[in-house]
């Protein structure tokens, strides 16, 4: 994340110069601007690019002092033994561990219920998901009408098979979506490690979310049997991870017991954060959608800036619990640091 600094007048920044040496003549050793920066890094709240420019082209004295600051915000729900959504929690309640050390300091904590959407719907159309189709066709269609807010919230649809079909590209129109979702026939194999590798380099990854965080989701309608992905599923979760998105699964296989897609949907959810459902019923697939719909107005958002973080793209771990009795913390696994 980044962060900018105002410091009101240029004598300021001789002072502090002064102070730290930085800013030396030529024939002194150059400085650098970060021991300014230190203390005062925790106030600011506005995201800007990397640089020192004037803060006002009508203001000579007035700098503002821009610099790259590293900030995790994680996305979590909370839940009882009953496995309701409690809304109370407060940040001390909590214990975070990212990299396997507690973080620097927390910046913000509070409990999230409007964050803009940015939305994914990705359906399995291979001729293994014929039997219930249309019937989760239309519940997709209902849980947008329910969840999007125009002018807030957005949402783009793909259909999968062997190939991938962008149907409606980013809109909060819910006609244009709704067509979208009518215009998939299904048949064919199942490619759906890349139908997730793509939707969220080409989609969600691309998408800037300014000066707010967004909550970033893709719900994926499969069997789960992938047979035609040319990356392979831990290519899949990465670029998932990569992208900061929250993946719900609904299984489409009907079939009485647990099958080996269920338990690849629920990896990839189980990595992201997500959710993974099987319903056995038609009732139970619309049912499903609503459980989304609700955890997404449901969560919590946590800022943190990570202990002795190196901005060299490795992956860092999150571990994130209640401290209070029988309540369950959902959240990603980790994340990938900015390469410098």
């Amino acid at each position: 994340m980044k962060y900018a600094i105002h410091i009101a007048r240029w004598g300021m920044v001789l002072a502090a110069a002064a102070a730290t040496g930085w800013g030396q003549g030529p024939s002194g050793t150059s400085g650098s601007a970060t021991p300014i920066l230190a203390s005062a890094v925790s106030a600011a709240s506005v995201p800007v690019s990397e640089s020192v420019v004037p803060a006002s082209s009508t203001d000579a004295d007035s700098f503002v002092i821009k610099k790259r600051v590293s900030e995790v915000h994680l996305l979590f729900t909370a839940t009882d033994k009953h496995g309701h959504f409690v809304k109370t929690l407060e940040q001390n309640d909590l214990a975070i561990l990212d990299d396997h050390k507690s973080p620097q300091a927390v910046v913000n904590f509070r409990h999230e219920t409007d964050l803009p959407l940015e939305v994914g719907l990705l359906v399995d159309v291979s001729g293994s998901v014929r039997s219930r189709f249309g019937f989760e066709q239309q519940s997709a269609i209902d849980f947008l009408h329910r969840t999007l807010r125009p002018g807030s919230d957005r949402a783009f649809v793909v259909g999968f098979n062997s190939h991938w079909q962008l149907t409606q590209d980013f809109t909060d129109n819910l006609s244009l979506l709704s067509q979208g979702i009518h215009r998939m026939h299904s048949g064919g194999g199942t490619a759906l490690y890349d139908a997730v590798y793509k939707a969220c380099h080409d989609k969600l990854m691309s998408q800037t979310s300014g000066e707010r965080p967004v909550r970033r989701a893709l719900i994926i309608l499969s069997d789960g049997d992938d047979n035609q992905s040319d990356v392979t599923r831990e290519a899949a979760i990465e670029m998932a991870q990569r992208a900061e998105v929250i993946i719900y699964s609904i299984s489409t296989d009907d079939s009485p017991t647990v099958q080996r897609g269920d338990r690849v949907l629920e990896q990839l959810a189980d990595a992201t954060g997500g959710r993974a459902f099987t319903p056995f019923k038609d009732k139970d697939v619309a049912r499903s959608f609503a459980a989304i719909q609700d955890e997404l107005r449901s969560q919590y958002i946590i800022s943190y800036k990570p202990a002795q973080f190196d901005a060299d793209g490795r992956y860092r771990s999150i571990e994130i619990s209640s401290l209070k009795k029988d309540l369950s913390i959902r959240a990603r696994k980790g994340y990938f640091a900015p390469r410098e």
